[in-house]
């Protein structure tokens, strides 16, 4: 059986030689081939090895860290679009209605109201997502976030990350430092999820954590510049 893992710490040729092998030296592992652009490994095994067996052959001490995430596949044929994005459509509208109902005063809609509130709603219900199983997130994340990839621990600050902000947007707090770190955050994560997707990879978004399997594709991005331009406007507006 042929399995595919994240792997972090490596940074040069060297990392992915000596990786590739210290896995093919244990013994139920027949092949490794190892991706430093994807921080990736596809094992070929002769059982079904766990993440923590095969960090076993790092060593204790190893800077390497293998993850538990494995690239998901889509079957297009079975599941239609709508289908496949239902979890994360639903909650949109969910934010985007509660949001309105709240910046809805005297007979008329506040579109700054409602955008920070639906800024406030977005960042605290998404993060609630990755909290719910943060090491898997961690994981995931790690597969296309370009510092993710070479720094693990930032995958389990980022809800925290996300979460700051939705409190933020929430109470009002210093609201131009919110959206240049809105700006910030967001745009330097869609550039990971940008190269994905034009790099065609079959893996997991880790937008709802790992709680639904979505793929990563185009719909990732416009969550992400979504924000961005949000954020933008907002601060654009607050001068």
């Amino acid at each position: 059986m042929t399995n595919t893992y994240s792997i972090t710490g490596m940074t040069c040729s060297g990392c992915v030689a000596k990786v590739k092998s210290l896995l093919e030296q244990h013994t139920d592992v027949l092949s490794a081939d190892i991706s430093l652009e994807h921080n990736q490994a596809v094992v070929e095994m002769n059982v079904d090895l766990s993440a923590e067996q095969l960090q076993g052959a790092f060593g204790k001490e190893s800077a390497y860290s293998i993850g538990l995430t494995e690239p998901i596949e889509i079957d297009t044929q079975e599941k239609s679009w709508l289908e496949t994005y239902k979890p994360l459509l639903i909650i949109f509208l969910f934010i985007s209605g509660v949001s309105g109902i709240g910046a809805f005063h005297n007979g008329q809609l506040s579109v700054m109201n409602w955008m920070n509130a639906f800024m406030a709603g977005f960042f605290i219900v998404f993060s609630f997502f990755k909290f719910l199983n943060l090491s898997a997130f961690a994981d995931s994340y790690a597969m296309y976030d370009l510092l993710a990839k070479k720094v693990k621990v930032y995958g389990f600050v980022y809800p925290f990350i996300e979460l700051a902000l939705g409190i933020a947007y929430l109470t009002h707090f210093e609201p131009q430092i919110t959206y240049i770190v809105t700006i910030v955050v967001m745009g330097f994560s869609s550039i990971g999820v940008i190269q994905s997707v034009l790099d065609k990879q079959k893996i997991r978004c880790a937008c709802l954590g790992a709680v639904f399997n979505l793929p990563m594709s185009t719909v990732t991005i416009i969550e992400d510049l979504l924000m961005v331009a949000m954020a933008a406007f907002m601060l654009w507006t607050a001068y």
